[in-house]
Protein backbone atom coordinates (compact mmCIF):
# COMPACT_ATOMS: atom_id res chain seq x y z
CA UNK A 1 0.00 0.00 0.00
CA UNK A 2 1.24 3.64 -1.04
CA UNK A 3 1.13 6.23 1.62
CA UNK A 4 -0.91 8.09 -0.37
CA UNK A 5 -3.78 5.02 -0.25
CA UNK A 6 -4.05 5.29 3.37
CA UNK A 7 -4.96 7.97 6.23
CA UNK A 8 -1.77 8.24 8.49
CA UNK A 9 -2.95 8.71 11.71
CA UNK A 10 0.13 9.63 13.93
CA UNK A 11 -0.58 9.40 18.05
CA UNK A 12 2.21 11.17 20.00
CA UNK A 13 2.95 9.95 23.78
CA UNK A 14 2.83 12.47 26.76
CA UNK A 15 3.55 16.49 26.22
CA UNK A 16 2.97 15.32 22.30
CA UNK A 17 6.60 16.01 21.12
CA UNK A 18 8.56 18.50 19.66
CA UNK A 19 8.97 20.02 16.33
CA UNK A 20 12.22 17.80 15.57
CA UNK A 21 10.32 14.88 16.73
CA UNK A 22 10.37 12.08 14.08
CA UNK A 23 6.72 11.73 14.03
CA UNK A 24 6.16 15.41 13.70
CA UNK A 25 8.93 15.36 10.68
CA UNK A 26 6.90 12.80 8.87
CA UNK A 27 3.57 14.30 9.56
CA UNK A 28 5.30 17.34 7.15
CA UNK A 29 6.74 15.15 5.03
CA UNK A 30 3.72 12.49 4.22
CA UNK A 31 0.77 14.09 2.69
CA UNK A 32 -1.47 11.89 4.29
CA UNK A 33 -0.52 12.25 7.38
CA UNK A 34 -2.32 14.08 10.31
CA UNK A 35 -2.05 13.94 14.33
CA UNK A 36 -4.19 13.20 17.11
CA UNK A 37 -4.99 15.95 19.13
CA UNK A 38 -6.66 14.69 22.17
CA UNK A 39 -7.87 17.48 24.82
CA UNK A 40 -4.80 17.81 26.92
CA UNK A 41 -0.91 16.10 25.96
CA UNK A 42 0.04 16.81 29.57
CA UNK A 43 -2.77 15.78 31.17
CA UNK A 44 -3.48 12.51 29.63
CA UNK A 45 -7.24 11.13 30.27
CA UNK A 46 -7.36 7.32 28.83
CA UNK A 47 -11.30 6.71 27.85
CA UNK A 48 -10.40 10.62 25.86
CA UNK A 49 -7.96 9.89 24.32
CA UNK A 50 -9.25 6.49 23.06
CA UNK A 51 -12.60 8.17 21.99
CA UNK A 52 -10.63 10.45 20.35
CA UNK A 53 -8.48 8.09 18.13
CA UNK A 54 -11.95 5.44 17.42
CA UNK A 55 -13.75 8.56 16.24
CA UNK A 56 -11.17 9.40 14.01
CA UNK A 57 -10.90 6.25 12.60
CA UNK A 58 -14.60 6.24 11.71
CA UNK A 59 -14.18 9.17 10.26
CA UNK A 60 -11.83 8.22 8.10
CA UNK A 61 -12.24 8.12 4.28
CA UNK A 62 -9.35 5.69 3.59
CA UNK A 63 -8.16 2.25 5.01
CA UNK A 64 -6.02 3.67 8.08
CA UNK A 65 -1.94 3.62 8.92
CA UNK A 66 -1.78 4.11 12.93
CA UNK A 67 2.21 5.71 13.82
CA UNK A 68 2.61 5.68 17.10
CA UNK A 69 5.14 6.56 19.97
CA UNK A 70 4.92 6.25 23.74
CA UNK A 71 1.71 6.38 25.00
CA UNK A 72 0.16 6.56 21.44
CA UNK A 73 1.13 3.19 21.22
CA UNK A 74 -0.51 1.98 24.33
CA UNK A 75 -3.88 3.91 23.20
CA UNK A 76 -3.74 2.27 19.93
CA UNK A 77 -3.50 -0.91 21.69
CA UNK A 78 -6.29 -0.07 24.33
CA UNK A 79 -8.57 0.86 21.84
CA UNK A 80 -8.10 -1.78 19.76
CA UNK A 81 -8.92 -4.05 22.47
CA UNK A 82 -11.70 -2.11 23.21
CA UNK A 83 -13.12 -1.31 20.19
CA UNK A 84 -11.34 -3.49 17.02
CA UNK A 85 -10.67 -0.62 15.13
CA UNK A 86 -12.71 -1.31 11.84
CA UNK A 87 -11.03 0.33 9.45
CA UNK A 88 -6.86 0.12 10.49
CA UNK A 89 -5.06 -1.63 8.41
CA UNK A 90 -1.90 -1.63 10.17
CA UNK A 91 -0.03 -0.12 12.98
CA UNK A 92 3.54 1.30 13.35
CA UNK A 93 4.25 1.08 17.16
CA UNK A 94 7.20 3.33 18.18
CA UNK A 95 9.26 2.81 21.95
CA UNK A 96 6.21 1.29 23.89
CA UNK A 97 6.34 2.38 27.23
CA UNK A 98 5.66 -0.04 30.43
CA UNK A 99 2.97 1.67 31.61
CA UNK A 100 2.48 -1.23 34.70
CA UNK A 101 5.57 -0.35 36.06
CA UNK A 102 5.59 1.72 39.47
CA UNK A 103 8.07 4.16 38.48
CA UNK A 104 6.20 5.65 35.36
CA UNK A 105 4.86 9.47 35.49
CA UNK A 106 1.81 9.86 37.72
CA UNK A 107 0.35 10.87 34.23
CA UNK A 108 0.05 7.67 32.51
CA UNK A 109 -1.49 5.43 35.82
CA UNK A 110 -4.69 5.65 34.29
CA UNK A 111 -3.58 3.80 31.05
CA UNK A 112 -2.70 0.27 33.18
CA UNK A 113 -3.12 -2.26 32.69
CA UNK A 114 -2.14 -2.92 28.74
CA UNK A 115 -4.40 -5.47 26.65
CA UNK A 116 -2.59 -8.45 25.92
CA UNK A 117 -5.16 -9.82 23.25
CA UNK A 118 -3.63 -10.30 19.66
CA UNK A 119 -4.32 -7.12 17.35
CA UNK A 120 -7.05 -7.17 14.97
CA UNK A 121 -4.17 -5.80 12.30
CA UNK A 122 -0.38 -5.51 11.17
CA UNK A 123 1.59 -4.41 13.33
CA UNK A 124 5.12 -3.46 13.32
CA UNK A 125 6.96 -2.65 16.89
CA UNK A 126 10.03 -1.34 17.54
CA UNK A 127 12.20 -1.00 20.55
CA UNK A 128 15.16 -0.48 22.02
CA UNK A 129 17.36 -2.19 24.50
CA UNK A 130 17.99 0.74 26.42
CA UNK A 131 14.79 2.89 26.48
CA UNK A 132 14.44 4.38 30.16
CA UNK A 133 10.43 3.59 29.80
CA UNK A 134 10.27 -0.29 28.74
CA UNK A 135 12.98 -3.15 29.01
CA UNK A 136 13.55 -4.72 25.64
CA UNK A 137 12.01 -8.17 27.84
CA UNK A 138 8.59 -6.70 28.13
CA UNK A 139 8.60 -5.03 24.86
CA UNK A 140 9.36 -9.01 23.47
CA UNK A 141 6.54 -9.28 26.02
CA UNK A 142 4.14 -7.56 24.20
CA UNK A 143 5.10 -7.56 20.78
CA UNK A 144 4.56 -11.59 21.20
CA UNK A 145 0.95 -10.93 22.82
CA UNK A 146 0.22 -7.80 20.36
CA UNK A 147 1.16 -10.73 17.59
CA UNK A 148 3.56 -7.53 16.66
CA UNK A 149 6.36 -8.15 14.41
CA UNK A 150 9.00 -6.70 16.61
CA UNK A 151 11.85 -4.85 15.52
CA UNK A 152 15.29 -4.95 17.83
CA UNK A 153 16.32 -1.06 17.47
CA UNK A 154 19.73 -1.50 19.26
CA UNK A 155 20.69 0.96 22.40
CA UNK A 156 18.45 3.36 21.06
CA UNK A 157 17.16 5.26 23.94
CA UNK A 158 13.28 6.15 23.82
CA UNK A 159 13.49 6.71 19.88
CA UNK A 160 12.78 9.92 20.34
CA UNK A 161 14.47 13.62 19.31
CA UNK A 162 16.16 13.64 22.43
CA UNK A 163 17.62 9.76 22.04
CA UNK A 164 19.33 11.54 18.47
CA UNK A 165 16.17 10.43 16.58
CA UNK A 166 15.18 13.74 14.75
CA UNK A 167 14.57 12.57 11.08
CA UNK A 168 15.36 8.90 11.75
CA UNK A 169 15.13 7.54 8.21
CA UNK A 170 15.60 3.91 9.76
CA UNK A 171 12.17 4.49 10.97
CA UNK A 172 11.10 5.48 7.71
CA UNK A 173 12.31 1.87 5.99
CA UNK A 174 10.70 0.28 9.04
CA UNK A 175 7.33 2.03 7.63
CA UNK A 176 7.68 0.98 4.19
CA UNK A 177 8.03 -2.72 5.53
CA UNK A 178 4.56 -2.13 7.34
CA UNK A 179 3.37 -0.10 4.43
CA UNK A 180 4.24 -3.30 1.79
CA UNK A 181 2.92 -5.88 4.48
CA UNK A 182 -0.62 -4.15 4.52
CA UNK A 183 -0.92 -3.57 0.93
Amino acid sequence: MKTSDAELLILPGLGGGTPDHWYSRWEEKLRSARRIVPADYDAPDRQEWTDSLAAAVKAAKRPVVLIAHSLGTVVAVQAAAETGLPGVAGAFLVGVPDVERNDMPAEVHGFAPLPRDPLPFPSLMVASRTDPWCSYERAEDFAASWGSHLIDAGEAGHINDESGHGPWPEGLTRFAMLMKRVG
